[in-house]
């Protein structure tokens, strides 16, 4: 059985102050779901929406760790 594929992502506002909610990752996938992945500390890692086209939920959460790991060894 084939997962459905994001076709379109979204990122939310960036926080202009340290009490606005971070941003999230928005994502419509093949089969019409919309979900949210993911939120996301902007000044540790970044993301654009072309980034999530075609991924998987499975391969987007996957590329949010490898980001996060990248981040924390640097």
């Amino acid at each position: 059985m084939n997962e459905p594929t994001i076709t379109t992502a979204n990122i939310t506002a960036m926080p202009k102050t340290i009490f606005d909610d971070m941003p999230k990752i928005i994502a419509t996938f093949s089969n019409g779901e919309v979900k949210t992945l993911f939120s996301f500390y902007p000044d540790e890692i970044s993301f654009t929406a072309s980034e999530f086209i075609g991924l998987t939920e499975r391969q987007a959460v996957n590329l949010k760790y490898k980001k996060d790991l990248h981040y924390i060894r640097s």
